[in-house]
């Protein structure tokens, strides 16, 4: 991989750099808990896309972007509980 200057960047600096890139450790849940909060902002970020998915709710623009921001706090439910710590 390079930048469009032609340098190279390793994938250590791709995932010190953007976060939801993951690495060797994540864990499922982390993965699509990244992938929905990109998702989400993706969907606030574009202001066509936000005014398509009120008219298809019938819901206004303001309240629709007020519960996308709520689900991103956990876009996945809680997080799962690890059996290895009682």
């Amino acid at each position: 991989m390079s930048t469009p200057g032609g340098a190279k960047i390793s994938a250590e600096q791709l995932k010190a750099r953007y976060i939801g890139t993951g690495h060797a450790d994540i864990t499922k849940y982390e993965f699509v808990t990244n992938q929905h909060r990109d998702t989400l902002a993706s969907h606030l970020g574009h202001y066509d896309q936000l005014s398509y998915y009120a008219v298809a709710q019938n819901d206004s623009i303001g309240r629709l972007r007020s519960q996308l921001l709520e689900k991103m706090i956990q876009p996945c439910g809680p997080p799962p509980k690890n059996n290895d710590n009682p």
